[in-house]
């Protein structure tokens, strides 16, 4: 499995059989000029979508007719789960639902949280299940921030952790810098790349990637 970080909360995951899903595209531009990666063009066969915020919903670009998912559902062999959860710490009053996606292709288990905006619940733990690889978002403001992020991971226990959704040269969002989720923590691999193949480390790694369309 190869995971390549595009930007934002967006990832390109390709599996040994040569399915290709993105999640959450986001709408290059959007928000009033704040979303300022590169349009993301990427030929795949499947995108999830979380929530309908257009950083996070944005089809437009992708070539092809690639399978759009949203809910608990199966696609090219692969079962897709939807956990609902929240954007916000209101039950959506706020920023309406989300959905965290879980999936296992070439005997890894996934997880997305998409934008989360909340702890999470032993309910929600039973229903995601085992992850190896958890998607997180970490800069707050719109999210879940570090210090929640932090307090996810230790909850679901992850063989490895790839931030998200956090503040770059490329967002004008009140958000914060990866800075905050990574001080002080063990076992943080920097990489240079966008790009990877997914190979479990035996103790639980974050690794933050260089976003390809930055």
């Amino acid at each position: 499995m190869k995971v390549k970080y595009l930007a934002h909360a967006s990832f390109l995951l390709e599996t040994n059989d040569g399915v290709r899903i993105i999640i959450d595209p986001y709408e290059p531009g959007g928000f009033e000029g704040k979303v300022r990666y590169k349009p993301i063009n990427n030929p795949c066969d499947i995108v999830l979508i979380s929530h309908e915020h257009s950083d996070h919903n944005y089809t437009q670009d992708i070539p092809g007719s690639p399978t759009i998912v949203k809910e608990t559902t199966t696609v090219s062999g692969i079962d897709f789960k939807g956990v609902f959860t929240y954007h916000d710490e209101t039950k959506g009053s706020e920023r309406g639902n989300n959905n965290v996606f879980v999936f296992t292709a070439d005997g890894t288990t996934f997880c997305h949280l998409g934008d989360l905006g909340h702890l999470l619940t032993p309910e929600h733990k039973s229903q995601i299940g085992k992850i190896d690889v958890l998607f997180v978002p970490v800069g707050g403001a719109y999210t879940i921030g570090a210090e929640e992020g932090t307090q996810i991971v230790n909850f679901l226990e992850p063989k490895l952790v790839i931030p998200m959704h956090y503040k770059t040269s490329s967002i004008d969002f009140p958000i914060v810098k990866i800075d905050e989720f990574i001080n002080n923590k063990p076992r943080v691999k920097k990489l240079e790349i966008s790009t990877t193949e997914i190979i479990l480390p035996s103790e639980q790694e974050i690794w933050v990637f260089k976003p390809e369309l930055l």
